[in-house]
């Protein structure tokens, strides 16, 4: 199976009843085609220069694909941006910004390519079972892009004011992703590491120059490099990645053992997951499949209370596993970053989902599954798609 074989194989459309009654924040579409969303918005602040802090949108959609979003610029300007990747489409004027509880789920249009026809059957009956049990709420792998292959997160040292630990795997860890240039300045400050002249005089033209010249500055003032001032300048979205990149490998960890200690072992399919091995209920009871679906979890952070009873226990299993605790899951620098508070569902049901099996015009004598269907925000669109390839 392949997917993600066309950017327009994956599509996303996020849906909002946000309507347009005047107001001081301009409201826009933004579609988007194989770019990221924080690429995006840097964009959009970079040919209408406004400050980023005036921008608000609801989440992230997905980098390799077709995506549609809304956002708000406070006193934005009233018209359309048209650029190879991005199209910007004014809608009119509200008078809030647009924040994630704006919108109630996302609709996805998504094609499954180079199957066979047992492959074909497999998911067709999976999406019958999915329509009956749901299917475990897990952030998949696109949540921890900012992992690199040290497999230390980032947040782990930042919780504990390692400034310079939490700089350095920031800037220098390497990523199976990098592109040549990512590759060649990562190097540059693997190596030369402490050497803040050197790095900055060899970072020509890269975003981590500014940090790396802050740290320069304050060595040359006869001071200790300012590392905890450094993380300061890193993009407020990219820090914000850092901190849910890790939250959400707790709260899957969590699921997991939550989903285990309500299901008979041969009820489950085990499945791979970058924060650690996930599970789908295959056969569960309908008793379980209620309790499953009425469940709620709540997202690891030192500003919640430990939960009471068995789940407060398989939380503290996992903290323990990471060793970390409650209480050290905050940052206290900068100000703008935080983990965030809330709870989180353990199941969802995809709603209108409904598949199709035809010829695939890209795989002589192959079939391609084209996939529609509703997820509540935040929810992801391939942790279904896992379900319905991965489980025989």
């Amino acid at each position: 199976m392949k997917l993600r074989r066309l950017p327009e194989d994956f599509q996303v459309d996020e849906l909002t009843n946000v309507e347009t009654s005047g107001g001081a924040f301009a409201l826009y579409r933004l579609k988007k085609k194989s770019i990221g969303t924080p690429e995006a918005i840097s964009a959009i602040v970079e040919r209408w220069k406004v400050q980023r802090k005036r921008i608000s949108f609801g989440g992230l959609k997905d980098r390799h694909a077709v995506t549609t979003q809304h956002l708000t610029i406070h006193n934005g300007p009233r018209k359309a941006l048209h650029q190879s990747s991005i199209d910007v489409e004014y809608l009119g004027q509200t008078n809030s910004p647009f924040t994630p509880a704006d919108f109630h789920a996302n609709r996805f249009k998504i094609v499954l390519r180079d199957m066979s026809d047992s492959e074909i059957q497999q998911a067709v009956a999976a999406v019958s079972q999915v329509q009956q049990t749901g299917l475990p709420n897990y952030f998949d792998d696109q949540r921890f892009g900012s992992l690199g292959e040290s497999g230390e997160w980032i947040a782990r040292p930042w919780c504990r004011s390692d400034w310079e630990r939490t700089l350095w795997l920031a800037l220098a860890d390497s990523h199976v992703n990098d592109s040549a240039t990512e590759k060649q300045q990562k190097q540059i400050l693997r190596d030369l590491w402490g050497n803040w002249t050197e790095c900055q005089q060899r970072l020509n033209n890269s975003p981590r120059r500014s940090i790396v010249t802050h740290l320069s500055e304050s060595v040359k003032a006869g001071r200790q490099p300012d590392f905890r001032g450094a993380i300061g300048r890193i993009n407020v979205d990219l820090r914000g990645l850092y901190l849910s990149a890790y939250q959400s490998a707790l709260w899957n960890r969590w699921l997991t053992r939550f989903i285990e200690a309500q299901c008979d072992s041969a009820a489950l399919s085990a499945f791979d997951l970058i924060s650690g091995h996930g599970v789908f209920p295959v056969t569960p009871t309908a008793e379980t499949i209620a309790m499953l679906n009425d469940t709620e979890l709540q997202l690891p952070c030192a500003r919640i209370d430990r939960p009471d009873g068995v789940a407060g226990d398989q939380l503290d299993a996992v903290l323990a596993e990471a060793q970390i605790e409650l209480r050290e899951l905050r940052v206290k620098y900068p100000r703008d970053s935080f983990f965030s508070k809330g709870m989180r569902r353990a199941m969802i049901r995809p709603t209108g989902l409904a598949c199709k099996s035809e010829g695939d015009e890209l795989h002589d004598n192959r079939q391609k599954l084209t996939l529609s269907f509703d997820l509540p925000r935040g929810s992801y669109a391939t942790i279904l798609v896992k379900r319905l390839t991965e489980v025989q």
